[in-house]
């Protein structure tokens, strides 16, 4: 196989899942879906019906990234390209023909992400640096306070325009190519970090053996509800997923991730101050 993908469900909207997956099937047709599904229900079932698709019941909440790794485990010497889609994403379908096309034509690259926005087509700041504890606090809990709003925008890489094709140590796990390779290398998803921040350790991971790149050429959708500002859970499982990010890399003091960060700022020529 070429290309698989994966879709981790925990009781979605069917409308909005569907939607996923008839665009990755639409989109690539020789594309195997593996759906795998952490509900307490089945209710997903009814859409997988295609035989391009392979639906995993697993009854119990694995979480994000070892659910994906449920899959990436059975295509990992078997795929050249591997998929980590959201279940709340939907595109055209010249798009992963043209992903597919890009990482062919940048071997040295293994993960990538497209230009990502809205369902209005406002644009979402998906590219960051690595970060450092106060960029995730802020963004958490001190969007109020407009004195951080300029390494905010740091951290998010709004100076470069999200116009170009661009080298980025952190990748939304909402959409990532990732090839195959460049996974027997860095390893597959935490399965320590149950949700939120496993898409950074993944990220930095994979840039440290390859390039992780912004492939702003084609486009994707993602409705990005923002759960973890909505549930009390999810905000419970973004602290702790932030812990035990930084636990593992260090607090405020990690080497690797401000070399990183100064590595790609000065190909802009930008003052650190992330």
């Amino acid at each position: 196989m070429n290309l698989t993908a994966s879709i981790v469900v925990y009781k979605n909207n069917l409308n909005i899942l569907d939607k996923a997956i008839k665009s990755c099937l639409q989109s690539y047709p020789a594309l195997h879906l593996y759906i795998i599904d952490n509900s307490p229900e089945d209710d997903a079932r009814v859409l997988c019906a295609d035989s391009r698709i392979s639906y995993i019941f697993n009854g119990k909440n694995l979480g994000f990234g070892p659910g994906h790794n449920i899959a990436l485990r059975k295509v990992l010497h078997q795929s050249k390209y591997h998929i980590v889609v959201n279940p709340d994403v939907y595109f055209d379908e010249g798009v992963i023909p043209q992903m597919f096309e890009f990482m062919e034509k940048n071997p040295d690259a293994g993960l990538s992400m497209p230009k990502v926005l809205y369902p209005d087509g406002a644009l979402q700041h998906l590219c960051k640096l690595l970060p450092k504890p106060h960029n995730l606090i802020y963004r958490r809990f001190l969007k109020f306070y407009k004195a951080f709003e300029k390494y905010d925008h740091l951290y998010e890489m709004r100076f470069t325009g999200y116009n170009k094709v661009m080298d980025v140590p952190f990748l939304s796990g909402c959409f990532m190519f990732l090839r195959t390779e460049a996974l027997k290398k860095s390893g597959l998803f935490d399965e320590n970090i149950f949700l939120y921040t496993e898409d950074i350790d993944l990220s930095r991971r994979i840039h440290k053996y390859h390039r992780t790149m912004f492939y702003p050429e084609v486009s994707i959708y993602h409705y990005h509800e923002k759960g973890s500002y909505k549930k009390l859970n999810l905000l419970l499982y973004n602290i702790g997923s932030a812990i035990n990010y930084f636990n593992k890399w260090g607090w405020f003091h990690d080497r690797e991730r401000d070399e990183i960060n100064k590595q790609i700022l000065s190909s802009y020529v930008i003052n650190d101050g992330a």
